[in-house]
């Protein structure tokens, strides 16, 4: 079965059809800005692009950068507060004129690592980070997800951990691989206090680069990349939607 993957992040919102069945893009992935602000109106336009560049009819899968429940934004850390409380699914159903399904953006990524990627067949605790413009974490216990963990949002060296370990702070503060690396160190150690983690799998832009931060990593859980890398979101999100039809 072919679904329309959407990933939408605080600065692009990505797609591509996904084959539900291999995990594989049938489509080049096409990446538009994400409107600034985001509001949901202005985000809703963006993914109507985004559907018309793919001239696309069909089912419609979306990881999106908060807590969903049943559809609905309860949170806004990395796009317009105005999204909390708004019915996104049904937002960009009317907005695409399509069956829309709308999961948070990291528990997606998860879902596609352990159907198609670095998660297949782990057992224990297993913690996926997606490193971006904020920090997503999925948690799975025995390829069981727990939804909406949202662990990035701890506090870590006195303020927010993904304002002080994101990939965009990595960015804004021109930190070299090093000097971040062990900031997300502190980060990777204090998870590993809370939950005691097998394994931990990085996601997101910054896992492409894990050789260049993965001698300042020091825990006892394995850490290893994501296999879809920044592809994760838009596959799973394709699946989550599967999963709702």
């Amino acid at each position: 079965m072919q679904i329309l993957g959407v990933d939408i992040g605080g600065s692009g919102i990505k797609g591509a059809i996904v084959d539900t069945q291999t995990g594989e893009l049938v489509t080049e992935r096409h990446r538009i800005a994400t409107p600034q602000p985001a509001t949901p109106e202005a985000v809703a336009d963006t993914l109507k692009q985004l559907v018309d560049h793919f001239q696309w009819q069909g089912p419609i899968g979306c990881g999106f950068p908060a807590t969903v429940v049943h559809g609905v934004a309860k949170t806004a850390s990395n796009i317009d507060q105005s999204w909390i409380n708004t019915d996104a699914a049904k937002l960009f159903a009317t907005s695409t004129q399509c069956p829309c399904f709308v999961v948070n953006d990291a528990d997606a990524a998860g879902m596609a690592e352990f159907t198609f990627g670095a998660g297949k067949d782990k057992s224990g605790v297993v913690v996926l980070i997606t490193i971006g413009t904020g920090l997503g974490t999925a948690v799975f216990t025995n390829g069981q997800l727990l939804p909406n963990t949202e662990l990035g949002h701890i506090m870590l060296e006195g303020m927010v951990a993904e304002h002080y370990t994101a990939d965009s702070t990595r960015k804004k503060e021109e930190l070299s691989w090093s000097k971040w690396g062990k900031r997300f160190n502190l980060y990777l150690q204090r998870l590993e206090f809370l939950l005691s983690p097998d394994c931990f799998i990085l996601g997101g832009g910054a896992s492409k680069k894990l050789e260049k931060f993965a001698e300042q990593l020091e825990t006892n859980a394995e850490v290893i990349p994501a296999q879809s890398l920044n592809q994760a979101g838009i596959i799973g999100a394709a699946l989550y939607a599967k999963s709702q039809l």
